[in-house]
């Protein structure tokens, strides 16, 4: 019988090495609501952060690793909406996202067709909490100063390794000719968010 009084027959703790930097995984992104809402932006939702002290909006976002050796070991990082101090951190934010949504709807960079164009269009952030794809991970220091797991960058499928992590055969670009059924992208399910159920 366990004892909430007396652990000595405890598992002990066990401990997490970091992801090495630069491996490649699935992961799924999921956005906590900051409440921050800027209709003229298409900021809804309650997706968006507002940092109350330095006045910049991000989107804070989780993503949990889907497949081994890593599975469900999670990360936490910021994309970048708004700073004050200049357009750079939202640039940012916005190239990332672009990557994410080449990365988990099989796009090409390069591919500027009117199929891929469509599928790198969102209706809001919804679109993109509980999102598939394949992330680099990355080192930053915490606010201790130690080592910490982060995704900024997503694989896309021009990369050789992005087949075997994603777990289909990597996409071939679309060939820039009338298409006789152009590809739509699949329309996310109506419903409340992850966050909310």
């Amino acid at each position: 019988m366990t004892a909430w009084n007396d652990y000595n027959s405890a598992d002990d703790q066990n401990s997490f090495d970091l992801i090495p930097k630069g491996t490649l995984v699935k992961v799924r992104m999921t956005i906590k609501p900051g409440g921050h809402d800027d209709p003229a932006q298409g900021w809804t939702g309650g997706y968006a952060t507002q940092n109350q002290t330095t006045g910049s909006v991000y989107l804070n976002c989780e993503f949990v690793v889907l497949d081994d050796p890593y599975a469900r070991r999670k990360m936490w990082s910021l994309i970048g909406l708004h700073s004050p101090k200049g357009p750079e951190w939202a640039n940012m934010g916005r190239a990332f996202i672009k990557g994410i949504l080449n990365s988990a709807r099989g796009l090409h960079p390069q591919d500027n067709s009117p199929p891929a164009q469509q599928a790198r269009r969102i209706n809001g952030f919804a679109d993109l909490d509980g999102i598939e794809f394949v992330g680099k991970v990355e080192m930053e220091k915490d606010q201790h100063g130690e080592d910490k797991n982060v995704i900024k960058m997503a694989i896309t499928p021009e990369r050789k390794e992005y087949a075997g992590v994603m777990g289909k055969v990597a996409p071939q670009p679309v060939q820039h000719q009338a298409p006789s059924h152009p590809q739509q992208p699949a329309a996310a399910p109506i419903g409340r968010p992850s966050w909310a159920q």
